[in-house]
């Protein structure tokens, strides 16, 4: 007989708000950034930017996260922006997975701010598992600062629904028996994989609630939404068996592509094609393994041999070929200093399964079709060879769309970069 799961959801609070905020109280300061109306994002001083986080007395303004940060400030406007603190934020995360990890050996961690937790086969240890989670809860926030939201379920999307009924500092259960009355009344908006895009063909079949697209006509919606209509009937249902992986993390650091040029490149829009065609390999083989990235760093050697890195850390994980070339384009920019180059590198790192993607506000809002069309792109590469699609702008550009120049070297990454 097989034992009932026990999974829990650790959600931190307004995460990068709450974050900022307790660093600031243990660093001496009186007003509590969560008590007023405060958001995190962008530059304070131009208003430039978007909203990251968000404080509850923020909400009361109709304030959204994501939202440009002049909006923001139009609907309050002595709203207190604070700018990102993006290492505050892994030492935060970080603190609270140690503490995670002395309640159970099985911790996912799931992004900067969320984790998994399996507790399954430990009754002996722990008999009452709601408790176990308000224990969890208040030690966070008696020993770290910040308070955090817990899901407790049978499988990790339940787990995680639970975790985003009412906020914050909460424990709320969604075991199979709960689904009627706790999930299936939410708007379909709220199921997890169903984004802005795909809440709209709902809307268009009259799927207005979880509970209407759980009870939806399966073939109907397989025929609308293909294969992505039958994942979300099922989560819908809460079907979902995926395992509690430790760390979130394999074995593979990282990869990479880079390529040494037989020519000078001194333009920038070569150097951009260039970056573009190592990215196709990149996001090819990093689809093929079934891992997304959060990190992405860009290497340049000029012609008299001196070498130039830079990486930015990412706080979603992605395998968009489209998206992992943008920002290594902009990290090109910012250390470029326009001469001859003869060596450029592209490499992603911090590395963790795409069992359950999770849609990101930072991602572009077309997202999915970017990722059904890089899914397109990679089976008639693996079928017919690199070369039998390619991008209109390598069309007479004596780029290689796949190698990115003359000679390749596709190399593994052996450690963490951050």
């Amino acid at each position: 007989m097989n034992k009932k799961r026990i999974i829990f959801h650790i959600d931190v609070n307004s995460a990068f708000l709450s974050w900022t905020a307790a660093y600031r109280l243990q660093q001496g300061e009186i007003l509590d950034l969560r008590t007023i109306p405060a958001v995190v994002g962008g530059n304070p001083l131009e208003r430039h930017g978007i909203v990251l986080a968000k404080s509850i007395p923020a909400k009361k303004y109709k304030i959204e996260t994501g939202e440009p940060l002049f909006s923001a400030v139009q609907k309050c406007p002595e709203l207190t922006i604070v700018k990102p603190q993006y290492d505050l934020y892994i030492k935060c995360s970080n603190a609270m997975v140690e503490v995670l990890k002395e309640y159970t050996p099985k911790v996912q961690r799931f992004s900067v701010d969320e984790c998994f937790l399996e507790f399954t086969g430990m009754e002996n240890v722990y008999g009452d598992y709601i408790q176990l989670a308000k224990d969890i809860k208040e030690r966070i926030k008696k020993e770290l600062g910040f308070t955090v939201n817990i899901g407790i379920s049978s499988n990790k999307l339940l787990a995680k629904v639970a975790s985003d009924f009412t906020k914050p500092d909460m424990v709320h259960t969604l075991f199979k028996e709960e689904i009627k009355y706790k999930m299936w009344p939410l708007p379909v908006g709220d199921l997890f994989m169903v984004g802005r895009k795909t809440v709209s063909k709902l809307n268009k079949l009259n799927i207005r609630t979880i509970g209407d697209l759980a009870n939806f006509d399966l073939s109907v919606l397989k025929a609308v939404l293909k294969s992505h209509g039958v994942l979300i009937w099922n989560y819908a249902n809460g079907v979902e068996d995926s395992e509690v992986r430790c760390g979130n993390f394999i074995n593979m650091k990282g990869l990479g592509n880079s390529t040494t040029i037989s020519f000078d490149v001194e333009d920038i829009r070569t150097a951009h094609m260039i970056l573009l065609s190592l990215c196709e390999t990149v996001g090819m083989r990093l689809r093929d393994s079934e891992n997304l990235c959060s990190l992405v760093s860009v290497v340049i050697k000029n012609s008299d041999f001196l070498m130039y890195r830079r990486q930015r850390k990412i706080y979603y994980a992605t395998d968009s070929t489209k998206e992992i070339s943008k920002i290594a384009c902009e990290l090109f920019d910012e250390i470029w200093k326009g001469e001859a180059l003869r060596l450029i590198g592209v490499s992603v790192s911090e590395l963790c399964t795409n069992e359950m993607y999770q849609i990101s506000i930072f991602e572009e809002e077309n997202i999915e079709k970017e990722r059904a069309l890089d899914s397109t792109i990679d089976k008639i590469r693996r079928k017919y060879g690199s070369k039998a699609i390619l991008r209109g702008s390598f069309l007479h550009s004596g780029i290689n769309p796949i190698n990115g120049g003359i000679s390749e070297e596709n190399y593994p990454i052996m450690s963490s970069i951050l």
